[in-house]
């Protein structure tokens, strides 16, 4: 069963999902730019009988708060260890999609203590980009598709309509329908816009383009999930996990960015047999 909570931490309300039993290994699942905890119903579920898995709401999406500013890599990560402290979670394996991915990846780097593992499922942007690009946000909310998701929508037709076009959704079955659905929301002028706030959009924009996520030896079991078809397809771009991730293991799976939303099966596999490889592993310290 999934269990959907909201909890008061010290700075700001977070919203969750969970599953499994409290007492067994604990999982941290994180979800990309833009989407929400739903996007892992089916891993959880999955793993459900093995892990206890909590999949938050990002400050700025979903049902969580949405501040004004707060979005940096260094702020999300005291708000997801103040999280896990209040679960009471001194580590678990953790999980990051995209944005995440990254977000993972500097944490790991500077809180290694936190991680029994780490999965990382197709990250971008590890190094950081020149302040220069920060003038192209603007080209960069109309260009990548998955912003076009935000709206504003005049109908929720409207809103069904542009989400069929979405590559994560264009199977548009019972499941991803729900998650979509979960991620809108109508406003008062009638109206329908993502859940995604525009502040959290351009403040972890920002970051993402200004901090490295890899600068220095991560000595973290770590999985890195490769869609056939997602952003990570050549070598020179595996190579800062190859040169940082000192025990890498590079997993391919069928389909794009979003393989766990479209060939959830193989994706689900992945993450299950290495999590279970790793779920005897002595706790870090600390």
């Amino acid at each position: 069963m999934t269990s959907r909570q909201s909890i008061q931490l010290s700075t700001l309300t977070i919203a969750y999902l969970e599953w499994g039993a409290a007492g067994l290994p604990p999982v941290l699942l994180l979800h990309g730019l833009a989407d929400h905890a739903r996007v892992w119903q089916s891993l959880g579920e999955t793993l459900s009988d093995r892990f206890h898995l909590i999949a938050p709401d990002l400050p700025g999406h979903g049902d969580s708060i949405k501040p004004d500013r707060g979005y940096d890599s260094a702020k999300i990560i005291a708000v997801l260890e103040d999280l896990m402290d209040h679960l009471g979670w001194k580590s678990a394996h953790i999980l990051g999609h995209s944005w995440t991915g990254k977000i993972a990846c500097i944490w790991a780097t500077h809180h290694p203590n936190r991680f029994r593992s780490m999965v990382i499922v197709d990250p971008i942007f590890v190094y950081g980009w020149p302040s220069l690009l920060r003038i192209t946000f603007p080209l960069f909310y109309k260009l990548l598709p998955f912003l076009q998701g935000m709206g504003p929508f005049e109908t929720h037709e409207a809103a069904i309509a542009q989400a069929k076009t979405l590559k994560q959704y264009r199977a548009w079955t019972p499941w991803q329908q729900q998650i979509f659905e979960e991620s809108i929301e109508a406003k008062p002028d009638g109206t329908w816009s993502s859940k995604f706030s525009i502040a959290a959009r351009n403040g972890i924009f920002d970051d993402v383009l200004r901090v490295s996520g890899l600068v220095r030896p991560v000595d973290v079991p770590t999985l890195l999930i490769q869609p056939e078809r997602g952003v990570n397809c050549f070598d020179w771009q595996l190579k800062p996990y190859r040169r940082y991730l000192t025990d890498l293991k590079i997993q391919p799976v069928p389909s794009h960015h979003w393989a766990f939303l479209t060939d959830a099966e193989p994706f689900n596999r992945a993450v299950s047999e290495f999590l279970m490889a790793h779920s005897q592993d002595k706790p870090p310290k600390g």
